[in-house]
């Protein structure tokens, strides 16, 4: 049997007054690769801090008999391994005062496994990580004796985990396999839960109307038909006194069962809110904003030299480049004014980034959710609740939010608000699933002009209408989703159709003079009429 590592009972944790985590049991057997899912704010990364020690419970015991290195979400990081920082390419990065989001991430990953200890917490080990520094980072991750990993990436997810561990209500439910398997588990629950509640209505229901026809009954049989004599209305009152009393006793018998009867409760429900965001009034001009001759620099390498690029009203563009390549300090141009980039007089920008200084973390939700809204309340609930602040939820201060709470609170911010040309740079890190999706529905419902960066590739395929992709110091649109774009690069030259097109005539003609079957002839005769319409 496996080395027991790690082992937390009895384990009750609040913030401030609200009750994060109350679990009973957790164990981490060596060889074990746990995947950490749940909402946004349920707990994920208090639980990583508590079984790191980073913090302690307020109540219950928790026992390690192994070292444990943390790979933290969020945080600068300091001296890391040489080795590791070359494996996963930021060796050239380490020390550098600036750097991009997925190089921040990768030196904290080169930190974290540098340290050589077998067991290993990750929260969050993708975010901001494009395609080749994810599969770089799975492929390290993958060489932990023992893991413990928070993230949304379910690929990732996938990959990696032996076990699932899905914090809900402040409960930890464990689901062996990885994260496919235990999405088919929590599916097959969720339709039990919804047959069971759907039989328990009707068995209540059924009870219900048993104990009332009962009643009814015996309220019949003891009153006395009019004109009955005196020696009827006897024998009526000892044989209905019978009947009403065996009528009771059922009743009794009934609601002895009504009582008994397991109460099944309905199952959680998505909410389904439709967006409208007229009030934003996006300019009405072709372009919203160019452009010209951009340039920039980190240290003595170029990034961008002479660029240039327009957005028109009412796109979605994906702009696209690997870690590094300059597409946070393009958003943080637009954002700050480089003269170089004009957007039209009515362009409102709105710009959402990570570090939340957009947030008064001394106000709640929903005053954060109005302060320069031009959205009415009740708009604004809704958007709030679609985002899963629902109830009271909305009057918890900021400051006790999750990381994710926090950008979802600034999603509700910025889409409230009289911005109409939003920049939104990677976001959909540190959400959970059906907060992205979320995410997406208001991103494809907004009336505005969006540029995005997000290594996603499922959220920037629902989102983009348009690519922008920086590299080689330049910038070059494709005026397309990312599946035209894919279609595209497939798609031979057009000198190279033209010639197929005529070689394909001659086959045609070819084949008519051999004076083929009636309905073969009739399709070659159109065929050929297509074609020469071509050539």
């Amino acid at each position: 049997m496996s080395k027991l590592l790690l082992e937390a009972n009895q384990i009750v944790h609040y913030f401030a007054d609200r009750k994060i985590l109350d679990f009973e049991r957790f164990v981490l057997y060596a060889g074990e690769r746990v995947g950490i899912v749940g909402a946004n704010g349920s707990g994920k990364t208090t639980l990583l801090n508590l079984l790191s020690g980073r913090i302690s419970p307020d109540e219950g015991q928790i026992r390690r008999s192994a070292g444990i290195s943390y790979l933290e979400q969020f945080g600068k990081p300091s001296e890391g391994s040489f080795t590791e920082q070359k494996k996963l390419g930021v060796l050239q990065a380490a020390g550098q005062e600036q750097v991009s989001g997925g190089e921040a991430t990768r030196l904290r990953l080169a930190q974290a496994i540098g340290r050589d200890a077998p067991v290993l917490f990750a929260d969050e080990p993708t975010s901001n990580l494009d395609q080749e520094g994810t599969e770089q980072a799975a492929a390290r991750l993958e060489q932990a004796e023992t893991l413990v990993v928070v993230s949304h990436d379910r690929a990732l997810l996938d990959r990696l985990c032996t076990r699932i561990i899905e914090v809900e209500d402040g409960k930890l439910n464990s689901y062996e396999g990885n994260f496919t398997a235990y999405r088919l588990q929590k599916e097959a629950e969720r339709q039990r839960a919804g047959f069971e509640y759907t039989q328990y209505r009707k068995e209540k229901s059924r009870l219900e109307g048993a104990i009332e026809q009962s009643r009814r009954k015996a309220g019949s049989v003891a009153k006395a038909p009019p004109r009955m004599g005196k020696s009827e209305a006897r024998l009526h009152k000892l044989v209905s006194a019978e009947i009403t009393e065996k009528l009771e006793h059922s009743t009794r018998r009934l609601e002895s069962r009504l009582e008994r009867l397991e109460v099944k409760e309905r199952p959680k429900e998505e909410i389904r809110i439709s967006f409208d965001f007229s009030l934003t009034d996006p300019p009405e001009n072709k372009v919203v904003l160019r452009g010209k001759r951009v340039s920039f620099s980190y240290g003595e390498r170029k990034i961008l030299n002479s660029a240039d690029f327009v957005l028109p009203r009412g796109s979605r563009t994906a702009l696209c480049g690997k870690n590094g390549a300059g597409k946070t300090t393009l958003l943080n141009r637009i954002a700050e004014g480089d003269p170089a980039i004009c957007p039209v007089p009515k362009a409102k920008i709105g710009y959402f980034r990570q570090s939340f200084e957009q947030l008064d973390f001394s106000k709640t939700v929903l005053e954060n959710a109005m302060r320069h809204s031009v959205q009415p309340q009740a708009v604004m609930r809704n958007m709030l609740a679609r985002l899963y602040f629902r109830g009271d939820a909305v009057f918890k201060p900021a400051s006790v939010l999750s990381g994710g709470e926090r950008i979802k609170l600034s999603f509700a911010k910025l889409f409230g608000s009289e911005a109409n040309l939003l920049l939104l740079d990677e976001p959909t890190n540190y959400l959970d699933l059906p907060s992205i999706e979320t995410l997406q529905e208001l991103v494809c419902a907004y009336e505005g002009t969006i540029l995005f960066v997000s290594h996603d590739q499922a959220f920037a395929e629902a989102c983009a209408t348009r690519l922008l992709f920086l590299e080689d110091g330049k910038l070059r649109a494709f005026e397309g989703s990312f599946a035209e774009y894919r279609e595209a690069q497939n798609r031979p030259p057009e000198d190279t159709q033209k010639a197929l097109r005529e070689l394909r005539l001659a086959e045609v003609i070819s084949r008519l003079s051999m004076n083929p079957p009636e309905k073969e002839k009739e399709a070659l005769e159109a065929e050929f009429q297509q074609l020469l319409g071509l050539v």
